[in-house]
């Protein structure tokens, strides 16, 4: 555009809009913080071309020249400063996820200047690794919160991570235990008089986590004031979505609560322990059962209220879910298949064995 050769193949249109004679494309050319700016508007079209040229002066508008030759790894280090404030393994993982940017960016290296990186290189970068969907969903989210970080300090202004989105994780069927394995659990955990500390203790956390359908946080957290005896309620809360919710206390669940009541002291956790990870391991060692966890027996209780029937919206107000039931029916499908089997055989032409025919006219 700068020689006689090149100005008379571009005509001018008007205001900063050019238009190149040999195939009609549109131009745009203007100064942007004492920088020239000369793109295409890749379009024929002159109505769109200058909505294009709007939208592009936009964009340059809000970007901050004076930090156009910030490196990407001076943006992460920027980046790193904000996050302190997070839980110490979040921040660990971020900074791996740091790390390995600035080691292994595909063009230019950790010196590469933020206003060149293109969609593409983002792309690379992530190609780089073999990772499950939960990893590469991480490093693509930390991945587009450094960039939208960039947009919103005015050095870019469209972050080259936007496009980016999640891998949806499968759902494996987990295994859960049978009713009698929990109970045989119990009992081993119950039997072994030197574990660390109390066997009771022990066996009591567990058979309340699977007879009340709760966590191990929720287990214990819980204290003798949570238990509304006249109400016949727990009042617990769920600290990984930060919500407090109650559930009935079961007629499974009372004969242990009865035992472990201390009215006279309502500050007291019902519970001396924060979990029982090495008494379930060696139960299920000695008992040659697979690797059960805590989570594994709420997974027992959710699957046992499904096959007896109990409506699932009542199972998710149990679990202090908020979706009516969503994540239940998506995680426990497989459950709902084997009840669903077993509810259609009472789907007969005839009556069941279990239903009793009405008489018509009354008693004779």
């Amino acid at each position: 555009m700068r020689t006689h050769q090149n100005t008379s193949a571009f005509q001018k249109m008007g205001e900063c809009l050019y238009r190149y004679s040999s195939n009609g494309v549109y131009y745009a050319r203007f100064e942007s913080g004492g920088k020239e700016i000369r793109r295409s508007l890749r379009t024929t079209d002159r109505a769109s071309a200058q909505r294009a040229l709007v939208w592009l002066k936009q964009e340059r508008e809000q970007v901050d020249p004076s930090q156009g030759k910030l490196t990407l790894a001076e943006l992460c280090d920027r980046y790193c400063q904000t996050i302190q404030h997070q839980k110490p393994k979040t921040v660990g993982r971020k900074s791996l996820i740091i790390r390995r940017i600035k080691s292994h960016w595909p063009t230019g290296g950790r010196l590469t200047q933020v206003t060149r990186v293109k969609p593409s290189h983002v792309d690379l970068w992530i190609s780089r690794y073999r990772f499950g969907p939960h990893s590469r969903n991480l490093h693509m989210e930390c991945m587009k919160q450094i960039f939208e970080m960039a947009v919103r300090d005015g050095i870019i202004s469209r972050s080259p991570a936007a496009h980016l989105r999640r891998v949806k994780p499968q759902k494996p069927i987990r295994a859960t235990p049978s009713f009698e394995e929990f109970k045989a659990i119990v009992e081993s955990i119950r039997s072994q008089k030197f574990n660390g500390h109390d066997a009771e203790e022990s066996a009591d956390f567990v058979e309340f986590l699977g007879l009340a359908g709760l966590g191990k946080a929720e287990a214990a957290a819980l204290r003798q004031s949570d238990i509304d005896w006249q109400r016949e309620k727990i009042t617990t809360f769920r600290h990984k979505t930060k919500s407090g919710f109650a559930i009935p206390i079961y007629p499974q669940l009372k004969p242990l609560l009865v035992r472990r009541r201390r009215d006279d002291v309502p500050n007291e956790r019902v519970f001396k322990i924060n979990d029982a990870k090495k008494a379930i391991a060696n139960a299920c060692r000695r008992l040659n059962l697979p690797q059960y966890s805590h989570i594994s027996f709420r997974r027992m209780f959710i699957t046992r209220a499904i096959e007896r029937g109990v409506d699932v919206k009542v199972i998710a107000e149990w679990q202090g879910h908020k979706d009516g039931g969503k994540l239940i029916l998506d995680t426990y499908s497989h459950v709902n298949r084997a009840h669903s089997d077993r509810m259609a055989q009472l789907m007969t032409d005839g009556l069941p064995e279990n239903v009793v025919p009405m008489v018509k006219g009354g008693a004779a």
